[in-house]
């Protein structure tokens, strides 16, 4: 049925559950657009309606279980949005050099000229000062979560 793997499609199935709000195994047009906002993504109005007219794949008006998992299971969100949180605590670790379970602005500098891609003064600071939600200074493993439903959302188009 799917190239999801069996977690991801039961997670998928858990979210479909809880947007189907009268029970009916499908979900309406304002129950999806209620989905996305619910994992961070603030899509407009004609956003939706196009993503949800390309999941209605049968034209029934709504979108059923099946729809959501292939919509899901397109290469583009299987392999390039759903980072699952196993795979993205790694990357996070990989920033946060300490352990300590912040990345500090100085782990970020250093990872970033790692990689090829040092920072100036200016840069880092804007980058941190972009993460930092609740202004710590660092940056936890869910403002880094933060920063990637953002980067995710904005490869689909969509505005948070």
């Amino acid at each position: 049925m799917s190239s999801l793997p069996e977690d991801q499609l039961n997670q998928l199935r858990e979210i479909f559950t809880r947007f189907d709000l009268d029970k009916d195994g499908s979900l309406t047009h304002l129950e999806v657009a209620a989905l996305l906002r619910s994992l961070g993504l603030k899509p407009t109005g004609e956003q939706i309606h196009k993503l949800f007219k390309n999941m209605d794949s049968d034209g029934s008006g709504t979108v059923e279980f099946n729809e959501l998992v292939n919509a899901m299971s397109s290469q583009m969100m299987s392999e390039d949005i759903l980072i699952n949180q196993h795979e993205l605590m790694q990357i996070f670790q990989s920033f946060d050099r300490d352990g300590s379970g912040f990345i500090t602005p100085a782990e970020l500098a250093k990872s970033m000229t790692k990689m090829g891609q040092p920072l100036t003064y200016r840069e880092l600071s804007e980058m941190v000062r972009n993460a930092d939600t609740d202004g710590d200074g660092v940056i936890s493993f869910k403002e880094f979560q933060g920063i990637m439903a953002r980067s995710a959302a904005d490869s689909l188009g969509f505005t948070l």
